[in-house]
């Protein structure tokens, strides 16, 4: 005698989209509203630094604005896209983890060959421009 249970199962995660192969949760109303205060006030304090003009160095409220930035990609990370050390079994962090490292790559490298480009360009003057094919 065949036993059905295992095709009902299979059956029954098909019909209801149900993997218990991820452990990626889903948000839950609280965490969502909590995200959205925190999303919230983090978009306001720079709005409030910005428009006030709280600090007369422009330098630091620029430093201040793009910290709490950094703060609200965290915040929507965390509460809206459910990113953990548990879902996808670590995968979403490590793959975090490697887009951040090309990126600091990649901006670290543009930086550099800028820099050394216009440290050692000859310098032309106005003249020497005009006389240019």
């Amino acid at each position: 005698m065949i036993s059905q249970a295992p095709a009902h199962e299979d059956a029954h995660e098909a019909h209801h989209g149900h993997s218990h192969g991820h452990q990626a949760g889903h948000g839950t109303f609280r965490s969502y509203m909590t995200g959205f205060v925190l999303s919230v006030i983090l978009t306001a304090i720079p709005f409030w630094l910005v428009m006030a003009g709280v600090f007369d160095s422009p330098l630091l409220t620029a430093v201040l604005v793009m910290g709490l930035g950094a703060i609200q990609i965290v915040v929507h990370m965390v509460f809206f896209l459910h990113m953990n050390t548990r879902s996808e079994g670590g995968w979403t962090i490590m793959a975090l983890i490697f887009t951040l490292i090309i990126v600091a790559i990649a901006l670290s490298g543009s930086l550099w060959v800028m820099h050394h480009l216009n440290t050692n360009m000859m310098p032309m003057s106005p003249e020497m421009m005009k006389n240019m094919p």
